[in-house]
């Protein structure tokens, strides 16, 4: 947008990459809002813009990062409506996408057959369809009438993929391709219910435990930090115990288990990969803040 003048000074204001700047009638920058001019209707007005753009973006990534973990078909008509707003754009350029194919057949995710091999990186949207780079170098059209966003742990080039974004130098405004992954191990028992790897990471309070899965974006209820994923078009919740005590006092992770849409336990073998490893993300990011304590030869060490 360009710039807007404010009602006295010559002062003039415009909004950039989400913040708000301003330059005085001279022309010169400034590094901030003059407070002569902080109650002008003018700035309030922009601050209230800035606040919404910033709203706005956040909501288009959560949007992305949902059509991500879900792996739902998403219509390409839609994301040809949406890219001329700057925020969709900077969430869903280079991101991976795959036409899905209206067939019958179903792909990993159980929904709709994924034509893999015309994967590419999402670079424009119009009439003609999306515009992608492919693994070849090629910019090619995806004609489609819907796309997926797969889930990294569903792509069988993903190591290719990886090679190729870093080749290109992209960057994903919603973490995909670099997202980590788990695989689940062989060997898992056939009744087993909960994996054991990343629990009892100690925190001296719960608060600071709740805190970190908030951050990470999480939900945290009924004791549990939880993760909804859609696989297969059924809702899992990934959940770990995190305590339902005193806020202040000490707490440390619980093992990470799975759960239908009705509640039920499911068992370890049960859950599909994109749930695991979203699971596995949750519990492994809780387990990293926990509280490690030094032994005493390192501590004899360091005096």
């Amino acid at each position: 947008m360009g710039w807007v003048r404010t009602a006295d000074d010559g002062y003039e204001l415009a909004v950039e990459e989400g913040k708000l700047v301003c330059r005085n009638a001279a022309g010169k920058r400034l590094r901030s809002i003059p407070k002569q001019v902080k109650e002008d209707p003018a700035v309030l007005e922009l601050r209230q813009l800035v606040e919404w753009l910033t709203r706005h973006a956040a909501e288009c990534r959560e949007q992305a990062e949902r059509w991500l973990v879900r792996s739902l078909p998403v219509p390409a008509a839609l994301i040809t409506r949406i890219w001329p707003d700057e925020a969709w754009q900077t969430v869903l350029k280079d991101l991976v996408v795959v036409p899905v194919l209206d067939d019958g057949a179903e792909s990993a995710a159980g929904i709709g057959a994924w034509d893999t091999a015309r994967a590419g990186f999402l670079r424009a949207a119009d009439a003609r369809g999306l515009g992608v780079v492919d693994l070849d170098g090629e910019s090619v059209r995806i004609t489609a009438e819907r796309i997926a966003i797969p889930h990294p742990v569903l792509l069988a080039d993903l190591a290719d993929l990886r090679e190729f974004a870093v080749e290109l130098n992209l960057r994903q405004s919603v973490d995909q391709l670099f997202r980590e992954t788990w695989i689940r191990p062989a060997g898992i028992e056939a009744q087993a219910v909960q994996f054991e790897e990343y629990a009892r990471g100690r925190y001296p309070e719960l608060r600071q435990l709740a805190q970190r899965a908030l951050a990470f974006g999480y939900q945290v209820r009924g004791g549990y930090a939880v993760c909804r994923v859609h696989e297969a078009g059924v809702g899992i919740e990934a959940r770990v115990w995190v305590g339902a005590e005193d806020p202040y006092s000490q707490t440390e992770t619980g093992a990470l288990e799975f759960a239908d849409g009705a509640g039920r336990r499911l068992r370890l073998v049960e859950v599909g990969p994109v749930a695991w490893s979203e699971g596995v993300r949750l519990a492994a990011a809780l387990y990293a803040g926990r509280t490690v304590q030094e032994s005493n030869a390192g501590s004899e060490a360091g005096q």
